[in-house]
């Protein structure tokens, strides 16, 4: 278990988080009590999330705070420990909703937590509800994301949702109070009981791991049992042919990472215009010497090729993670998937 020990690693908030663990629970109970609703959560998911801190931290923090107060061990926040003293200073039921809350997706807002729910998702609770509900979702949630919401959605129903939307007026705040407590009480309260991934999603990146015939086999089977989960399987999938998603500045950045002996392997398998995108992103003489290497192999095992392309995905992601390269949807040159 990974014991934190720098201090300059600390943010305020984790900061605030530790003294609350350690000065106890009667002064902690206490300090809860002069703290608005914002302030409990943005503290409360900061200590869920604390994990272990060194001894030496906290009495080096409780220095900096001018205390002369130290720990005799570590200190070790979860969910646990936080919903127990909450349930010290606040009544069962608004420490339900903060534990679900923190539980569930980031943001301080409603709306802000709606933006971190994949779209998929949202829009698989979104269709059971009625169109004008929906366009009022989607008028409060910023465009990039209601787009791909909408675009999940049921085409039929999408029409509709966005029918409402170019009607709709200025949204009452009786109106918008109402449908921002049912996405709370329906909607987030499930989210956050069950897995943090969708299962579509989780079951993407599986497919993505698994070697090109198990992958197509399972594949097949799926869409003789439920179609409509392989096509999402699918969609979700992010595979070598994708990478032609990137831009050539990106191409250039994954070929600087990549090693070029599986880049070789890579492409061999690859079609003509991933091959081509590669090519055109190298120098006349690089180009020549790969393609060069490439002819010299003679025949590669699938398996062999099937490995070096996940290695190149698996670099992509990373880098994009990192935020060195950009992955673009296709539809828009400004939308991105990470």
């Amino acid at each position: 278990m990974r014991v934190r020990e720098d201090f300059r690693s600390l943010t305020g908030p984790e900061k605030a988080a530790v003294m609350v663990l350690s000065m106890g629970e009667e002064n902690a109970i206490k300090l809860f009590a002069l703290m608005d609703d914002e302030e409990i959560r943005e503290i409360s998911q900061t200590m869920a999330n604390l994990g272990t801190i060194s001894s030496n931290l906290v009495e080096r923090l409780f220095v900096e705070f001018a205390e002369q107060l130290s720990s005799t061990g570590s200190l070790v926040g979860s969910y646990e420990s936080t919903e127990r003293l909450l349930n010290k200073v606040l009544d069962p039921d608004r420490v339900s909703t903060i534990m679900e809350e923190i539980r569930g997706p980031a943001g301080r807002t409603m709306w802000d937590k709606l933006a971190n729910v994949n779209e998929v998702v949202l829009a698989n609770y979104l269709k059971n509800e009625y169109p004008q509900t929906v366009a009022v979702v989607l008028s409060k949630v910023k465009g990039d994301h209601a787009s791909r919401v909408l675009a999940a959605l049921p085409e039929s129903f999408a029409m509709e949702v966005v029918m409402r939307m170019l009607r709709m007026e200025a949204v009452q705040k009786e109106v918008l109070d109402d449908v921002e407590r049912t996405l709370r009480n329906e909607f987030m309260t499930n989210l956050a009981r069950t897995a943090r991934r969708d299962s579509h999603e989780m079951m993407a990146e599986i497919f993505n791991n698994l070697d090109r015939n198990t992958e197509n086999r399972f594949m097949t089977l799926l869409e003789e049992r439920n179609r409509d989960s392989a096509e999402r399987i699918k969609a979700l999938m992010f595979t070598f042919e994708d990478l032609q998603k990137l831009d050539p500045g990106g191409v250039q950045t994954l070929l600087r990472a990549v090693d070029k002996d599986k880049l070789a392997i890579s492409l061999k398998g690859a079609s003509e215009q991933i091959k081509e995108l590669f090519f055109g992103n190298m120098s006349e003489r690089a180009a020549k010497i790969l393609r060069e290497d490439m002819a010299a192999m003679g025949p590669v095992r699938l398996k062999d090729v099937d490995e070096a392309q996940m290695e190149m995905v698996n670099l992509a992601k990373d880098l994009a993670a990192k935020g060195e390269i950009v992955i673009s949807e296709g539809g828009s040159e400004d939308e991105l998937v990470y």
